[in-house]
């Protein structure tokens, strides 16, 4: 009898070893980790807009890319930037998902690489919310998190991997002051 309690109570110490391992390489497997790194390129004289306090890449400075972006939830964490997707404005060319420009009166978002997932996210609403309030925002594009520094991403740099950037209207929204635009933690999920 002895024996069989041994047998069993190892038995179960090696299960419980086993699910807890399990569960830590789990966990591990979804954390998003950086994919590579590019060297950043001076941009041609007046073509880098810094439109919205965006940044230019700097010659010679390695960016890390991503692939990926953190795991979704029903209240993903992110990091809400501000773009204008208006012919001209620090977006760049027309949105991905529809080769058009978009109002910055119209609640219009671009999302990391890893959630912009190859476009299985594009012309889908979103709900984004802090300070109290949400707003919900149509998908338009994607924010690189994978190139940059070049022509096409107007010589920026690749996105984190955790941005929702937003138009103007988002920010109105959510009820941020003019003055506070262009960099706020908060949570969205798919509408």
């Amino acid at each position: 009898m002895d024996r069989m309690k041994r047998f069993c109570s190892n038995a179960s110490f090696i299960l419980l070893a086993t699910l807890i391992l399990t569960s830590c390489i789990e966990s591990e497997a979804q954390k998003c980790r950086p994919s590579g790194r590019i060297r950043g390129k001076k941009a041609p004289p007046g073509q880098c807009n810094q439109e919205n306090d965006s940044d230019c890449c700097i010659e010679g400075k390695l960016y890390t890319t991503y692939e990926c972006s953190p795991p979704m939830s029903s209240n993903t964490k992110a990091y809400l930037t501000l773009n204008s997707f208006q012919k001209g404005g620090d977006g760049g060319g027309p949105s991905e998902c529809d080769n058009q420009y978009h109002s910055d009166d119209t609640p219009v978002v671009a999302l990391s690489t890893g959630w912009f997932n190859h476009r299985s996210r594009c012309l889908h609403n979103i709900t984004i919310s802090a300070n109290g309030r949400s707003v919900v925002a149509m998908v338009v594009d994607e924010c690189d998190s994978t190139e940059g520094c070049d022509a096409d991403h107007d010589y920026q740099p690749p996105c984190p991997n955790n941005i929702v950037d937003a138009s103007r209207a988002v920010w109105k929204a959510l009820g941020v002051p003019p003055n506070e635009w262009g960099g706020l933690d908060i949570t969205w999920s798919d509408a």
